[in-house]
């Protein structure tokens, strides 16, 4: 028929239609069709990546980002098997993504074949939706409903299966516009629940907004701002919110981060605090278990979803809707806030929050020592911009950055903090650097242990062949050092952990990038000057000093379960 289009046409003005700019994946034959239609679209830039797993990630950051769905494409087989990973960890974490992958023809699909595998079953448990396209007038609108499910909250990954003999056959029902794919609004909650809960913090004494990661987006951040502005209250942060209270605001309200260990300020602050306000909080960062441990706190919850409720997690009042809307509604409703400015207690916890600053000198040793995190992290944060997009992976290095680190724009410091994924730092910074406008124009930083490091090192040829302009460094011990760690903690000793036998400056010149090498505390200001000065992809090994690390688990706050 005349007015009949190719599939994997209809699927190309799709991702098109939904705000798509970047597609990340490795190709096959049962997507080459798709493939052959994004190799020449004017407006969708189509990467080539090492490992269907880091295109996942990649993908995942740019839906972390800019809110619009990553799209990742992996061929049948090994291709969708390899996406399991990195699919996980955006559902979890509350990253849209729409991961399409190719399957055997129709014909074969019964068959014992050639890279045939039931990968819905398996990619399944990891998404939100899981759907195979069955015939050609179908394509359209899979994809539609893939894109609007990955962007309802709780966000997270969407998968779509199409044959191949479908990619390349045809159909009428051409792609929907762009306004069908824009996420539905939500409002505030029933003014009667508002005022309750603009009572609730009248009284209070101690009231706390603690923020989780749906309280990270920049509509949200705003709101949360316009309340502050108006309601200075004590803030807390977990850690995929970093960045959510201002520079100038922090300075008066902010009591850090919490998250794995219960022995931060701002577990301090939660353990006295007459009323929690939990905004956008999601348990999967910091189950309730481990800050309300007596299951006592007083807790309102502000999301788009109703609680997992539980013996930890029951909130007299549940305020849901669109959590914008609902903190603006409260900004006008509220009277009064207790000012932690005028609160002994809280002054204090502001005092300790910084207290490690000073400390920063006692724990630089001689000059040939190795590099100890707090010095690392205090020169870093004086050498990068406040709006530098900076991504952490996932070992000890993320329990340093994230507590000590300080951000103040929202999804500029980005980790793992629900499948505490390995190997996300590289790939994610590529995925930063790539939604750049105009792309790969600023410096992106990130960090990772060698351990995670070397998880997603292949994508350093990405990288380079990209034209990122990244400077990312390993933290260095020859060890699973967050595992081991905990293993000393519990049975005196360690298993399994040991690692080595890399040389990472080398290792980066192979792949085209710049390599450094930290190797004391000398040489932090030189080389990281260096790094960060260099335009395109460097490296930076960094012998790191984990001897204090155990510290990270200690002086837990007295009721805490296990």
């Amino acid at each position: 028929m005349a007015d009949e289009q190719e599939v994997a046409s209809i699927i190309v003005d799709s991702l098109y239609n939904a705000g798509v700019k970047v597609v990340f994946g490795i190709p096959g034959a049962k997507v080459d069709a798709i493939f052959d239609e994004l190799t020449d679209h004017p407006e969708i830039k189509l990467v080539i990546c090492r490992h269907e797993q880091n295109a996942a990630f990649m993908a995942a950051a740019v839906g972390r980002i800019t809110g619009v769905p990553g799209v990742c494409i992996a061929t049948s087989g090994p291709g969708a098997g390899n996406l399991t990973t990195g699919l996980v960890t955006a559902t979890t974490e509350g990253d849209p993504v729409v991961a399409i992958v190719g399957s055997v023809p129709r014909l074969l699909s019964t068959k014992h074949t050639h890279q045939s595998m039931k990968a819905l079953e398996i990619l399944g448990p990891t998404c939100k939706t899981a759907t195979g396209i069955e015939v050609e007038d179908q394509a359209a609108e899979v994809v539609l409903a893939a894109f609007r499910a990955a962007t309802t909250s709780p966000k997270g990954s969407c998968v779509i299966s199409i044959p191949m003999d479908i990619a390349a056959g045809k159909s009428k029902i051409k792609a929907f516009p762009s306004p069908a794919f824009q996420a539905p609004l939500f409002g505030p909650s029933p003014s009667q629940e508002l005022d309750k809960v603009a009572a609730m913090i009248d009284r209070a004494k101690l009231p706390v907004l603690f923020l989780g990661q749906r309280a990270s987006s920049n509509i949200v951040v705003s709101a949360v701002r316009t309340f502050l502005e108006k309601h200075p209250i004590a803030v807390v942060e977990t850690f995929q919110a970093a960045g959510a209270v201002s520079e100038s605001q922090a300075q008066h309200v902010f009591f850090g981060r919490v998250g794995l260990f219960r022995n931060q300020t701002g577990d301090r602050l939660l353990a006295e605090s007459d009323l929690v306000i939990t905004l956008g909080y999601d348990p999967f960062e910091y189950d309730a278990s481990a800050w309300n441990p007596a299951g006592k706190l007083n807790v309102v919850h502000v999301d788009y979803i109703a609680c997992d409720y539980g013996a930890y997690y029951h909130p007299q009042v549940e305020l849901l809707g669109s959590v914008r809307e609902n903190i603006l509604a409260l900004s006008e409703r509220v009277q009064h806030v207790a000012n932690p400015a005028h609160n002994a207690f809280t002054q204090n916890l502001s005092k300790e929050l910084v207290a490690w600053k000073q400390q920063v000198d006692d724990t630089r040793g001689d000059a040939t020592s190795l590099v100890h995190p707090l010095q690392f992290i205090t020169a870093l944060q004086n050498r990068v911009a406040k709006d530098t997009t900076v991504c952490v992976d996932v070992g000890t290095v993320y329990i340093y950055m994230m507590r000590y680190f300080f951000a103040y724009e929202p999804r500029r410091l980005l980790c793992s903090n629900g499948q505490q994924t390995l190997g996300v730092g590289m790939p994610w910074a590529i995925a930063a650097s790539l939604t750049q406008d105009p792309p790969c124009s600023r410096k992106v930083v990130s960090l990772s242990g060698d351990g995670g490091f070397m998880f997603s090192a292949q994508e350093l040829a990405t990288a380079v062949q990209q034209g990122c302009n990244i400077t990312h460094f390993v933290w260095n011990d020859e060890a699973y050092n967050m595992v081991q760690f905990q293993e000393e903690m519990k049975y005196g000793r360690s298993s399994g952990i040991h690692l080595g036998g890399v040389d990472f400056a080398k290792l980066a010149e192979a792949f085209g990038a710049k390599g450094f090498d930290m190797n004391d505390s000398s040489e932090i200001e030189r080389v990281m000057e260096e790094a960060l000065a260099h335009k395109g992809v460097a490296v930076v090994n960094v012998r790191i000093d984990y001897s204090r690390v155990q510290e990270l688990a200690g002086n837990l706050v007295k009721d805490s379960v296990g």
